[in-house]
């Protein structure tokens, strides 16, 4: 049972990774990996609303969602839209996010040191025991609000007018632009919305494990990995994907030992790249030419 609750605890946060990371990336064709700093923003702005300034803690939760939010925002408008609008590549888009994630980190390190934070005031307890197994409050809480806002967001994305818009700009921008979808500005609430699920995990984790300037990054490659396997744009896909990454993770952890949770991930990647490139959906990305 204790085997089982690791495994979903893991899989519920990976889920709600994947599906921010997954409305970003299928908007604007690259690999954000400034995602990963909005992950450790939505922490450190909690502590520093909630821990320095001192409001209250759930005062300082949508401040600091809101605060992650902001910083992505602009980095939408004042990096990525003119890089677009010169019509840069992918990859020097991809390196210019990188770099992006690189400078703002250090700027976490700088501002709060690299030792390891807490947002917890109040003092740990044993878990509550379930047939032998033990959860806590705020792995329960994670576990329940990463899926409701996974189901959520899909939802969202397939019955809302701007759901269709983000999902018909991920489908063809250039169309979409000539049928009146300004792509600029599903892109924009791309990010938002995106962003606002990224700093509400990176929070959750917090609460659950503490923080360093790095945690982003490290949970971030987790839930690419969860992607790709699982195959982008396709929604039973990405939870196949993020339930087998969880799994063999802690089946690596259990069997051989936790140091290779990290190396399980990246062997199934691999394997997948080899023989499964498309992921669990299986299916080639249309495209068509104006």
């Amino acid at each position: 049972m204790q085997f089982i609750i690791n495994i979903f605890l893991s899989f519920s946060i990976y889920s709600l990774l994947i599906i921010s990371f997954s409305i970003i990336y299928q908007s604007v064709k690259f690999f954000h990996f400034a995602h990963a700093i909005t992950i450790t923003l939505g922490a450190y702005l909690t502590l520093l609303f909630s821990i320095q300034l001192g409001f209250s803690f759930w005062f300082a939760i949508p401040l600091a969602i809101i605060g992650a939010v902001l910083i992505s925002v602009i980095t939408e408008l004042s990096i990525y839209k003119p890089l677009r609008k010169i019509e840069t590549s992918s990859w020097n888009m991809l390196i210019a996010s990188l770099g992006l994630y690189v400078i703002l980190q250090n700027l976490v390190s700088l501002i709060w040191g690299d030792d390891t934070k807490s947002i917890r005031t109040w003092p740990v307890k044993v878990g509550n025991e379930i047939w032998g197994a033990y959860i806590t409050n705020v792995q329960i809480i994670t576990i329940v609000v990463s899926i409701v806002l996974f189901i959520a967001t899909i939802l969202f994305l397939q019955y809302t007018s701007l759901g269709k818009q983000i999902r018909a700009v991920s489908s063809n921008s250039e169309l979409s632009n000539i049928f009146g979808i300004s792509s600029d500005r599903v892109i924009l609430w791309s990010f938002i919305i995106g962003s606002a699920l990224a700093a509400i995990a990176g929070i959750l984790i917090a609460l659950d494990t503490d923080m360093t300037p790095t945690m982003g990054f490290h949970i971030f490659l987790y839930a690419v990995v969860a992607m790709i396997i699982g195959g982008v744009g396709n929604y039973s896909g990405l939870i196949g994907g993020a339930l087998l990454l969880a799994t063999a993770q802690h089946l690596s952890a259990y069997y051989i030992d936790s140091k290779w949770m990290d190396a399980t991930a990246y062997i199934i990647l691999i394997l997948f790249l080899i023989w499964k490139p498309l992921g669990f959906s299986g299916k080639r990305l249309k495209k068509i030419d104006i």
